[in-house]
């Protein structure tokens, strides 16, 4: 039964209040014990899955309040409840333990049942906390995959304009991923930003006619002056918002089609003014066009557009992404084939 009762770390260079603090405590409680403020830290470095810390003040080598400072310091740590128990009843004293961190405090000699009542009061406060912030948990998490769904079905949408399956804006989003991942070394909130942003890159499609985006053969001069604008359009559907993955996907539908030495649009950046993002899903983005059937266009063979990818080097792409591009590209393949037309 003691594995179901909540724990207690009573901290005290008395073995006299640590033996009363424990006969108070130890018929509702597990309590464990620390005599120094280094015992405390040792203790809660093993078991940081302790829910409350009485802590005295005056003790010492490490006084309650470095005590208090570092566990509210430490990620681990920082939400467990510290009540200072303790003989120092001066305001400031109480005060700057409040400002440490700790939740109460508890003035010597101890009154068992006040003590025993406001231990189980901010125990009970400290429970609500964790059951809400993992209600609050859960539902960001269903908000954000809501988000994502309606993300990904937008991209798809544009994709259905002249890719009848839609499949484009899945492999270029791997592919995007895995050339992410490669650059920063691992997953990291930048690389799954990018894979889910990138599947917004041509939203602006749906601003593009039919008779220019469906057209069979090459665009004329004033037609390709308008499918250019799809950078411009996608970015002004996206709009200006907080959410970071937003921003990501409004950079990358502005910026994915400009090339590194300035000639692309709609912006003519060049090197790395343009953001990584872009820098990114441009090479991606191509890659797929170019090996998958278009209106105006067969599929080109894997090798040939490998070839192109490595002829444009520093001129369309950049030659860093490119050297990443070529690291990924065996599972790059893999997706191909998973997600083919």
């Amino acid at each position: 039964m003691d594995r179901e009762k909540l724990t207690i770390l009573v901290v005290d260079d008395t073995s006299e209040n640590i033996d009363l603090l424990n006969n108070i405590l130890h018929d509702t409680y597990r309590v464990k014990a620390a005599i120094n403020g280094m015992q405390a830290l040792k203790i809660l470095e093993k078991d940081p899955t302790i829910d409350m810390i009485l802590l005295d003040i005056m003790m010492p080598g490490m006084d309650g309040y470095e005590v208090c400072k570092r566990v509210k310091a430490d990620p681990k740590l920082s939400n467990i409840p510290v009540i200072f128990v303790t003989a120092l009843s001066e305001q400031e004293d109480e005060q700057k333990g409040l400002d440490l961190g700790a939740v109460d405090y508890i003035t010597k000699p101890i009154n068992p049942a006040i003590a025993l009542s406001r231990i189980k009061t901010h125990l009970a406060l400290h429970n609500q906390t964790r059951e809400l912030e993992k209600l609050v948990e859960i539902r960001t998490k269903e908000l954000k995959e809501s988000r994502l769904s309606i993300i990904r079905q937008l991209g798809r949408a544009a994709e259905f304009r002249d890719n009848e399956t839609g499949l484009h804006v899945i492999r270029m989003s791997h592919y995007t991923h895995l050339i992410a991942k490669s650059i920063v070394g691992e997953e990291n909130e930048w690389s799954e930003l990018l894979f889910q942003a990138s599947v917004m890159h041509d939203i602006g499609k749906i601003g593009i006619p039919d008779s220019i985006l469906l057209k069979p053969s090459k665009l004329d001069a004033n037609e390709w002056e308008l499918m250019k604008k799809h950078s411009e359009f996608g970015a002004a559907i996206i709009g200006e918002h907080d959410s970071k993955l937003l921003q990501m996907a409004k950079e990358i539908a502005l910026t994915h089609h400009e090339k590194w030495d300035g000639s692309g649009y709609p912006l003519g950046l060049s090197g790395s003014d343009i953001p990584l993002s872009g820098r990114v899903v441009a090479i991606a983005d191509v890659f797929d066009a170019l090996t998958t059937k278009r209106p105006y266009k067969e599929a080109w063979e894997v090798e040939k557009a490998i070839d192109f990818i490595n002829r444009n080097r520093s001129k369309h792409f950049d030659p860093t992404v490119v050297e990443h591009f070529h690291k990924v590209l065996p599972e790059m393949l893999k997706i191909k084939e998973k997600f083919a037309e």
